[in-house]
């Protein structure tokens, strides 16, 4: 940040995917919303490759969407933008305050970015954002599906609509993988659907929802 400018003062601006359809950078996006930070939103053209180029080469080393920047620092990958906005701004919590609780959300989001790739392949995030995908889930896909549906149905607690009793950030990030499938049509547990429903209709996913869409493009 430039020398006497505070953390208030400097200037936000979040790139997405010109598409919209990052489940990474709607995190990214959900985090400053609920903040109320003021921010700039700047899409990215993955398709046209404008990610590849010298101008977001030069705010992102890794040259990946969500990247967010504040004042003249930068900072890539959803998770970590969520800490760093959670850390650095006040308001809402986005992680719990308890320790161990904030560990798991933090395993949480992990998990989701890591694991379970044949539902994010066979149900991307088109199927959420624009139309189903009426092909049948694979059987890698029904497994993923399955470990899914057990560790979420450990997770939740009770009846609750909330990972821990209270909203984190997590709960998104845990409620877009469900709903690839809940969306789609595919089969999921009664209470983990109403669970992902439940968070979809949260204030600031649903501005991200809203927010216009570009044809789909051929890469």
């Amino acid at each position: 940040m430039v020398a006497g400018m505070t953390a208030e003062d400097a200037p936000i601006r979040l790139y997405v995917d010109a598409q919209y359809l990052s489940p990474y950078a709607l995190v990214a996006y959900v985090a400053l919303v609920e903040k109320r930070v003021a921010f700039e939103t700047a899409p990215v053209d993955l398709v046209a490759a404008e990610h590849l180029g010298p101008a977001f080469g030069a705010l992102s080393r890794t040259r990946r969407v969500p990247t967010l920047t504040h004042g003249d620092f930068s900072l890539g990958e959803s998770s970590a933008i969520c800490e760093y906005v959670d850390e650095v701004f006040p308001g809402t919590a986005l992680y719990p305050a308890d320790p161990q609780e904030r560990a798991k959300a933090r395993e949480i989001q992990a998990w989701i970015r890591s694991d379970l790739m044949p539902i994010r392949i066979e149900r991307s995030t088109e199927v959420v954002f624009r139309e189903p995908n009426p092909a049948p889930l694979s059987e890698a896909a029904r497994n993923a599906a399955a470990r899914l549906f057990h560790a979420a149905e450990a997770l939740l607690p009770g009846p609750g609509e909330q990972l821990f009793g209270a909203w984190c950030i997590a709960d998104i990030d845990l409620a877009l993988m469900l709903n690839r499938l809940v969306m789609n049509g595919d089969a999921v547990p009664a209470r983990l659907a109403t669970y992902a429903t439940l968070q979809w209709a949260h204030p600031a996913v649903q501005a991200w929802v809203q927010q216009p869409r570009p044809p789909r493009k051929q890469a």
